[in-house]
Formats: structure tokens, sequence, C-alpha cells
């Protein structure tokens, strides 16, 4: 973070404005509105200043800017037309070790006055660090159409009454579950109709009855393959509200990011070359026995739980111990990370069916071989680099064509994400050559090949020939490397 976001009171103590102006004034109303003791200086001020004085509301200095102004402040807003003034100032503040804002000057400043989003006592300031005060105005109007303006009375009922919520409801969990009440049940429908004597009275009521013994619950939520903007509504809805989080190791730090910071994180992600079954074992105790305290737990894993994630498993275990549970889907890999490597998996010309496998398939004889091997069609394998010899193998060996397009994208959907592409008979040396590791999806059929004309994220590394009708396809923004196969 360039900026430590921080909620100050102003109430009683006495700030400086330098400026008479009209930004300076906005400046000196906005901390007027937290209730601060403003005193401003200018040789001249705008009728709106004069207007504040005449009401006895600030204290004008109409003169030349004089250091001694500093001695009896909290802070310092400078607004005025010179640089070099406003320069002279926050020099001379940060000698005095005030904190000081230099309007549309961030380099100057040391702290930025955010866009804000008022429902009082909840208060919402957006901040771009002062880069970019577009940017935050845009965002507020956005949360400005997120919150109904009851939102404000609604903190202020609950503040009256958290001396009871704190006593007839012991306990972080508990109290949890009351102020998630409180939010989405009728107390919060009263206040948006202007009912606010319905509104005390429900809340009351509800403060009065013998209170239920908490009842945990699993959601399975898909956190998707690690860019945290595909993650569904629902998913953030569950993660703000988990008490605990087990996740695995392909969840992205970016992800987790979203979470609530209170919550219990549990990692739970398997390794290579360890008892995946007794971790699996270690995952539906830890499911069943948090949810037994009451809990809300969320089993979060990467990609789509009932695309090769164990997802049925779990719920058969939760069912077979009477533990509640619910299904949040989430992106699998196999739609996102070819989305984001520029590769349809269906074509009209190309490809009219897709297959989902894993790559541990490699070493399964039941496996129709001979109807994979078939063109014209998508192949998509999981976990596609731990045995990618064995697959180039099989699929050589029953009939694919050698000159067929493969596509092999690591870190699919974040910000490291590289896609290899070229051709089956090649797959695994330039595998190899280029150092493709795990999360890898492997894409074999015709259709990745229109990967080098539509790539449009990350690096790509094309080994396929391209000819000068394929390169007209290719934007100059397009980050992609062409590199010849040695």
């Amino acid at each position: 973070m360039d900026l430590f976001p921080i909620f100050t009171s102003l109430k009683g103590r006495r700030i400086l404005v330098v400026g008479g102006g009209a930004v300076a004034e906005r400046k000196a109303r906005s901390l007027l509105a937290a209730g601060a003791e403003v005193l401003a200086g200018a040789p001249a001020f705008s009728r709106g200043f004069l207007s504040l004085a005449a009401e006895a509301r600030v204290e004008l200095l109409q003169e030349e800017f004089n250091p001694e102004w500093l001695d009896s402040v909290w802070l310092v807003v400078a607004a005025t037309d010179s640089r070099e003034l406003n320069r002279s100032i926050a020099q001379l503040a940060e000698e005095k070790r005030l904190f000081i804002n230099v309007v549309d000057d961030p380099e100057l400043s040391s702290f930025q006055v955010p866009s804000i989003v008022d429902r009082s006592p909840l208060v919402i300031a957006i901040s771009s660090s002062g880069t970019a005060p577009v940017l935050a105005r845009r965002v507020r109007e956005r949360i400005e159409s997120l919150f109904d303006h009851s939102w404000g009375a609604l903190a202020q009922l609950a503040a009256r009454h958290r001396s009871a919520i704190r006593s007839l409801r012991p306990g972080l969990q508990r109290r949890r579950q009351f102020y998630d009440w409180l939010l989405d049940g009728p107390v919060a429908s009263k206040l948006r109709a202007n009912r606010s004597a319905d509104a005390e009275r429900a809340i009351l009521q509800e403060l009065s009855r013998p209170e239920k013994a908490p009842i945990g619950e699993v959601l399975l939520v898909g956190a998707g393959p690690g860019d945290p903007g595909l993650l569904t509504l629902k998913a953030l809805r569950a993660l703000n509200e988990a008490d605990v989080i087990l996740y695995d190791r392909l969840v992205s730090d970016e992800v987790l990011e979203l979470a609530r910071r209170d919550a219990e994180r549990i990692f739970v992600g398997k390794t290579p070359g360890e008892n995946h079954h007794a971790t699996q074992m270690r995952i539906h105790d830890l499911m069943v026995r948090h949810a037994r305290k009451g809990q809300r737990v969320v089993r979060l894993k990467g990609g789509d739980a009932f695309v090769f994630g164990r997802g049925g498993e779990e719920l058969e275990h939760l069912t077979a111990h009477d533990i509640p549970f619910q299904v949040v889907p989430g992106l699998t890999a196999g739609l996102a990370c070819t989305a984001y490597a520029g590769i349809p998996l269906t074509h009209r010309e190309h490809a009219h069916s897709v297959r989902f496998l894993t790559a541990h398939s490699a070493n399964r004889p039941d496996l129709d071989w001979k109807s994979l091997a078939q063109p014209g069609q998508t192949l998509v394998f999981y976990m596609g680099v731990s045995q990618i010899v064995d697959l180039q193998s099989q699929l050589l060996k029953r009939g694919r064509a050698p000159d067929t397009p493969f596509a092999l994208i690591e870190n699919g959907t974040r910000s490291q994400q590289r896609v290899l592409t070229g051709r089956l008979s090649e797959l695994a040396s330039l595998a190899t050559y280029h150092s493709f590791v795990a999360p890898s999806l492997l894409v074999i059929g015709e259709v990745a090949a229109l990967g080098t004309k539509l790539s449009w994220y990350g690096m790509h590394i094309n080994h396929l020939e391209s000819s000068e009708h394929d390169n007209q396809f290719r934007r100059p923004q397009d980050r992609t490397a062409n590199i010849a196969h040695a």
C-alpha cells in the first residue's frame, strides 16, 4: 500500500486551510462536516467563505501566509494557486511533524483526502493514492448505488443496542449471526420503508427471544483458476461470511485476500509424493469438526469442485454425518485458461466436440485411446505436465497426426501466464526446453493453433509455423513472442 487508510476524529480539533478560493472552501466544508474547528488564511476569500465566517463557523485570517499559523493546528490543507507557496507550506509542516494535504499535488502531500460515501456513522473512503482522482470518483459513484441510505440508520440502531447484543449474544460467532440477521432481515427492510419505530421493536423482540443453538454448515466453493476477477458473486459472499476456510494448493493468494480477515485459514493442499488418501481424510474430519461447532466452513477449491476436484466425495462424507452444505460452482480451468489463451474449445471448421480428462489418464488401459486420437475434436488434459511424455506417446501410437497442434498453458489467468504452442510430435521436448511446470493445462487439437492469432493475455511462445496470412491477425499491442524452434 502506498498509503495507510486511517479514520481519525477531528471533532474540536483546529485545522488550517491555506487558500481562499472555491477549492479551499470545499475542503473547509468537508472538515466542518467532520466537526473540525477550521482556521482559513488567504489574502482574499470567496463569498462562500465569507458566509461561513459570518455564521461563526470558520475563523478567517485575511493576509499573506504566516508560518505562525502552523503553531496551533493538527492538520494542514494547502489549496493556493502557487506551487512554490504550497511547497514552502509543505516543508514547514514536515518540520513541525504536521500531516499536510496539498490539493492536486500528491508529491507534496503526506495525506490524501479520499472520495467519500457517507452513510454516517458508516463512512466509506476511496483513494487512488493521489494518482487518479477521476478513478476514485468513478469507484465512489458505483459504491453509492450499492448502499441504500438506510444503512446509516441501521448502523445507528446497531450502535444503540451494542451493549445488549454483546451481553445477550456472547461469543464472536453468535454475534456475527445476529448481525447477519440484522442486515438481511426485517429490521433492514423496515428502515428502508422509513419505519424506524417498527425496526426498533423488531430488534428488541429478537433480543428477548431465547437463542437457538448455532447450526454450522459447509460451503463447497469453486475459486476459479486464479484470477480473482473470475470469482462468482456467491463465492465472494461466501468468503466474506466464512468462519473457517479450508483451501487447496491451487487457490491463488489474490483470491484469499478477498476473504474475511478474521476467518481461520487452514491449508489442506495435496503435494506430489504424499499420502493423498490421508490428506483427504483430514479434510473430511476438519469439515465435520468445525461445522459441528456451529461454524460456517468454506471448502475452497481451485477451479470447480465438481470437475476433477473430489467435491462429490466430500459431499458424500458430509451427508453421511448429517452436515448441511451448499455448493457454489467455480469457473473450471478448462474453460477459463483456454479463454485467456485465446483458444476456442469448439469451432465450426476445426472441432465439433471437446473432452476433459486428467493427465493421469495416460496410465489407464481402459481409455478408448483410438477414439481420443481422432481428428476434429479438442482434448483438454488437466494437470497436464506430470504425464506429458506418456500422453504424447499414447496419442501418436493410436494414430493422432504428429503435426496436430497443441497448447500448454502454465498459470492460466494469472499474471505469470505462459502459453506454449507447437506440434504434438514435439510436445514433451518443447515443454522441457521451456521449463513448463504445474499448474499447467494441456490442449490438443486443431483449435490450439488459433491461440497464435487470438492470443490476448500473458506471454505466448509459438513453435507453429506462421504464414503471412496468420501474421495479419497479430496486433502490435499483443504480448506474443514468436520463438523459432532451434
